[in-house]
């Protein structure tokens, strides 16, 4: 089942919901204010190196938006 990410226009919340293919003609709900105007939004994906060496990842950066310089504010 594949994550998504919803933002709600009503609260302004960005959340995550784990969709099946034959739940996704169901209305996603923000769970904060219950708002139904709800968009999917561009989720971010990690992927690993095939590197040889044993360097560690930066630690730091958004998970959010791939920012490096730390955390946003979604």
């Amino acid at each position: 089942m594949p994550i998504h990410e919803f933002h709600c226009p009503d609260c302004d919340h960005v959340f995550e919901e784990l969709v099946r293919e034959s739940s996704s003609k169901t209305a996603i709900v923000c769970p904060t204010c219950g708002g139904k105007k709800v968009s999917r939004q561009f989720s971010v994906f990690a992927a690993r190196s095939g590197s040889a060496t044993k360097e560690k990842a930066p630690v730091g950066g958004c998970g959010r938006c791939g920012d490096p310089q730390g955390p946003c504010s979604l």
